[in-house]
């Protein structure tokens, strides 16, 4: 195989999304990805620092996404609605996106750019949380506990662990609603 014209960051970040989206994280390989932009494996290594360094660019740009996505929606909000809003955001991000969600997970510590986004995503719960004037302690609790709530909700759901005949987004907002009423109550 020839390399192909246009071989680029972008190009392979976009083919490999690609393929985390109709196969899964589990099936990404550099073999596969570059058989699927028809190259040879080797050709990748001159724009991505191996597997390694492409789960890196994918997990920023997914980061990005989650973050664009997020801010967007709670703007002009605060309190209650602006709670609600991010975790909507969020919860449809991982029920449209769920091999995404998943590369968002536990960001490398090592990885300074996705540690600048996860900051960043960490600042717009602080913005939200900032109508509740919480001390510095019990912020870090509520950030702890909203991400648990969003999180655990995503995986048990991913996991199909929602069987019972109540619809989950009516459990995920009375879930938010329980979480709200011990915000105003501190």
């Amino acid at each position: 195989m020839s390399p192909r014209a246009g071989l680029d960051r972008t190009s392979i970040t976009d083919a490999a999304l690609q393929l985390v989206d109709t196969e899964g994280i589990e099936a990404l390989s550099l073999g596969k990805l570059a058989r699927r932009l028809g190259v040879r494996t080797p050709s990748l290594y001159n724009h991505v620092d191996g597997l390694s360094g492409l789960k890196h660019d994918l997990a920023a740009y997914c980061l990005r996404e989650v973050l664009e996505r997020t801010a967007r929606s709670t703007i002009g909000k605060a309190g209650a609605d602006a709670i609600v809003a991010f975790a909507n955001a969020y919860l449809s991000y991982a029920r449209e996106t769920p091999a995404r969600y998943t590369l968002t997970l536990a960001p490398d510590p090592d990885n300074q750019e996705v540690q600048k986004l996860a900051t960043q995503l960490v600042e717009i719960v602080q913005a939200i949380l900032a109508h509740y004037h919480l001390d510095y302690q019990d912020e870090i609790h509520a950030i702890r506990s909203l991400r648990s709530l969003i999180h655990g909700f995503i995986s048990l759901q991913q996991a199909s662990g929602f069987r019972m005949a109540v619809d989950p987004q009516a459990s995920f907002n009375w879930m938010l609603n329980l979480f709200i009423s011990g915000l105003e109550k501190t």
